[in-house]
């Protein structure tokens, strides 16, 4: 009988073999888990994600609105552009990046600098390295061919029109329409989610930043293949990989039409030829809408916009902010400025209102006036003036008594009833508030030594008194129709890029002021006075021709040397404001008129000239348009029998 006998080793090795077989048996289960994970748990996470690696979308530029004036004349427009866009994930810096540099001609330094952004892109976190990010704007036709006929090779570039914003009119009115920027990482933040990228610009100032969210528009955007698949989709032999939707169009941006008349803003340019500096507003009186706004000297919002390049806005910018006249600043509404004698009129309703004088209450004017222990000057001798005679001789003595027997704390309440003092909510630009001195206002200013001279000089609007040219024309159109204070317009309606009209915005009322009757009568008489009578300020310089009536304004200014400017020409702005402020036609008013001369001198020599040359023209404009209106009807009529 044989015995069988096992060796010990067998035993060892079935052990081993069982394990090789669990561990199998369990990696084979995991490989099956986790496939069924890739399958069914994250089937669709994964599908899309290589979808994305191979089906890119490529961005649709919209169309900024455009801006017109009142007669449908365009103010800011777009003209065709293309820009450069990358993918800093897909680009291959070797050799697409170099044909891309040689191509576009780039020298060394832009070239250099444009790498290393795309560097830092392809290196950032989260999706960021696969994003279309812009590379640069408005490139060369020649450029733009080059790069097209070369398109299938260059892996990660795009090449999109975006169109550039552009201003026919360029230095006419900027300052109201506004200019384009490139938005900052701080404001690119603070506007997440409406549809802004780097590199993107939107208004600035004036209209385009205050109707910004209008005229911006929305992107589209279509899908493509990416790689060599991209040629196949386009041929449309793998429709399989573009999911629905597959193309989203861009929205254009509203159209906005101005109340603003720009051949009256080409007459006011023409009318401020000889001044330097200074600024002109034009309001409808029965309504409060701006029908033109000029602030000089101004700029050019298609260079401040970027059409040139970035250096060339750096330039612009550099001269802008050293030039002592000031020319980014709005003076419609952002500068305030002592009224002068413009501000008579109010001081007399204060003073009629509190029955402190009467249109026939005469005051003895010998040159000046003594005030305690100081003489307050005129601007001439006048003798025996009543309230008439001291408005259209522009009496500063008779004012000064005014300012004697009226309390301060009126003549500022009559004039924040007209608007001065508060901010008139137009809108598009940083706005002054202007200052309406109060008695409380001074103490605090002087520390409890409130003087009787201080209501002398705000009678005769100087002193801490301050207003808007804005505020002024509004305040004379008040006058003009009997006491109602309009809010300014400048935007008539918005509209689609066919002409539809979206939305309309008619007149606003502020306040109706509480005036009696007969004394502005009074005032108004005394204003034309001012134009028509022999002794009136504006007498001399107004022409035959023009029918307007108004009050004439020297403003004195302190004497100081502004940043900037040599002190041996110090003596242009030492010299004071010269003011017109009224309306036209006198007996029917249609408009007021502000006029400010910066450091002009007299207003009766040097802001009249300007008035009665915008009136004359804004009167011919009135008359041509008319008739063409008339005509219209006529061919209409003739074309339509009843």
């Amino acid at each position: 009988m044989t015995i069988l006998v096992q060796r010990s080793d067998v035993g060892e090795f079935r052990k081993r073999y069982s394990w090789m077989v669990l561990v199998l048996l369990l990696s084979f289960l995991g490989l099956l888990g986790r496939l069924a994970q890739l399958q069914l748990v994250d089937g669709e996470l994964n599908r899309a994600q290589a979808r994305r690696n191979i089906v890119g979308e490529v961005t649709l530029a919209t169309t900024r609105g455009v801006i017109r004036d009142a007669y449908g004349k365009v103010l800011a427009a777009n003209r065709p552009s293309y820009n450069v866009y990358v993918v800093p994930g897909l680009i291959d810096l070797e050799t697409t990046w170099t044909r891309v540099v040689q191509l576009m001609e780039l020298d060394e330094a832009e070239a250099g600098e444009l790498r290393a952004r795309v560097v830092e892109l392809r290196q950032a976190a989260g999706n960021r390295p696969m994003q279309q990010t812009l590379l640069k704007v408005d490139v060369d036709r020649d450029v733009v061919g080059r790069l097209k006929t070369h398109e299938g090779s260059l892996r990660g570039v795009e090449v999109a029109p975006a169109p550039v914003r552009y201003y026919p009119y360029g230095e006419l009115g900027a300052h109201l329409v506004g200019y384009m920027r490139e938005i900052d990482p701080e404001t690119l933040s603070r506007l997440e989610g409406r549809g802004y990228r780097a590199g993107d610009r939107l208004g600035a100032i004036g209209v385009e930043r205050r109707w910004e969210s209008y005229l911006q528009g929305r992107r589209g955007w279509r899908k493509v293949l990416r790689g060599s698949n991209r040629r196949r989709s386009q041929e449309g032999l793998e429709p399989k990989y573009l999911e629905e939707p597959r193309r989203l169009e861009p929205v254009p941006g509203r159209d906005v039409s101005l109340t603003i008349d720009i051949e009256l803003e080409k007459s006011i340019e023409k009318a401020m030829r000889g001044q330097l500096a200074g600024a002109v507003v034009v309001v409808d009186v029965r309504t409060g809408r701006v029908l033109a706004a000029l602030s000089k000297p101004s700029f050019d919002p298609n260079v401040v916009s970027g059409g040139g390049g970035k250096k060339a806005v750096r330039e612009a910018f550099r001269r802008l902010y050293t030039d002592p006249l000031k020319p980014t600043l709005d003076k419609t509404i952002s500068a305030a400025y002592p009224p002068g004698s413009t501000y008579k009129p109010f001081s007399a309703l204060a003073a009629l209102a509190d029955k402190v004088i009467t249109p026939r209450t005469q005051i003895d004017c010998r040159g000046g006036y003594e005030y305690g222990r100081r003489y307050f000057r005129c601007t001439g001798i006048h003798r025996n003036v009543n309230l008439h005679e001291a408005i259209v001789r522009s009496c500063n003595t008779y004012f000064y008594n005014v300012g004697e027997r009226v309390h301060i704390d009126r003549l500022a309440h009559i004039g924040m009833d007209f608007g001065f003092g508060t901010k008139t909510g137009i809108g598009v630009n940083p706005e002054a508030r202007g200052r309406m001195p109060t008695r409380s206002w001074y103490t605090r200013r002087y520390k409890g030594a409130f003087r009787g001279g201080f209501t002398l000089l705000a009678a005769i609007g100087q002193g801490a008194s301050t207003v808007t040219i804005m505020q002024l024309a509004l305040s004379y159109a008040a006058l003009a129709n009997g006491g109602t204070l309009y809010q300014p317009q400048v935007v008539r309606s918005i509209e689609t890029s066919d002409g539809t009209v979206v939305q309309e915005f008619p007149p606003r009322v502020r306040r109706s002021v509480e005036v009696d009757a007969d004394h502005l009568e009074r005032i108004k008489r005394g204003l034309i006075g001012v134009v028509t009578e022999r002794e009136g300020t504006a007498y001399n310089e107004n022409l035959a021709e023009v029918d307007m009536a108004g009050k004439t304004g020297t403003a004195q200014v302190s004497h100081v040397t502004p940043r900037g400017v040599d002190p041996g020409k110090v003596w242009y702005f030492n010299r004071d404001h010269a003011w017109f402020a009224g309306y036209a036609p006198a007996n029917s008013p249609e408009i007021a008129i502000v006029v400010l001369v910066e450091h002009g001198g007299g207003g009766g020599k040097n802001a009249v000239p300007v008035a009665s040359r915008v009136v004359r023209d804004w009167q011919k404009l009135s008359e041509k348009r008319l008739s063409a209106r008339s005509e219209s009807a006529g061919r209409t009529t003739k074309g339509n029998p009843l």
